[in-house]
């Protein structure tokens, strides 16, 4: 199902956020260990999310076009509360007061946090490796890289973890991990 089918899902009511989101989470669990792609982790805080968006639909409003989605944001975006390291080990525990422009757009069309995907640091690289979290697995073959800056949003979306991504591209960082892992960069 794609991420538009979904999330019309979702606002119908024929599934709930909480369903949805507890399905990406035991994704994750189940393949996060083998690729190393979301590297802060937060599932009471998506599940509460979720929970709230359930509410908000429960009382008839008008949700966002991406209401009830998963996301894990990719660790170089600035996202309120939740920690971004920019893969470096000096922000290694830098947790923002306020959310990037694109975070804060995503969130406001009804996108739910998880956490943060894995970036090389300073999201200078065309791997996705850093010294704080270590190196992301391309999910088609755990022995070739799955490209960077955005390696680690892109194996997440491949291996179902969340159903949209962000990221960022300035010499192919959303380009090659999106044709290396087999994802619309």
């Amino acid at each position: 199902m794609t991420a538009r089918e979904l999330a019309h899902q979702i606002r119908t009511r024929a599934i709930s956020a909480v369903e949805v989101m507890q399905a990406h989470l035991d994704q994750i669990e189940r393949l996060n260990p083998l690729v190393n792609a979301i590297v802060t982790f937060l599932p009471e805080r998506a599940l509460e999310g979720a929970r709230a968006a359930d509410r908000v639909l429960a009382r008839g409003e008008d949700p966002g076009p991406l209401y009830g989605l998963p996301i894990a944001h990719k660790d170089t975006l600035a996202t309120k509360g939740i920690r971004t390291t920019q893969g470096s080990p000096l922000f290694r525990d830098v947790v923002p007061e306020e959310n990037a422009l694109i975070v804060e757009r995503v969130h406001n069309a009804g996108a739910i946090p998880i956490g943060k995907t894995n970036v090389p640091e300073f999201g200078a690289g065309s791997q996705t490796f850093n010294t704080v979290f270590g190196t992301t697995l391309n999910p088609y073959d755990l022995t070739k890289t799955p490209g960077g800056s955005s390696g680690g949003a892109a194996v997440a979306l491949a291996t179902g973890m969340h159903p949209i991504a962000d990221g960022s591209d300035l010499g192919g960082s959303l380009r090659n991990p999106g044709g290396y892992c087999n994802v619309v960069g």
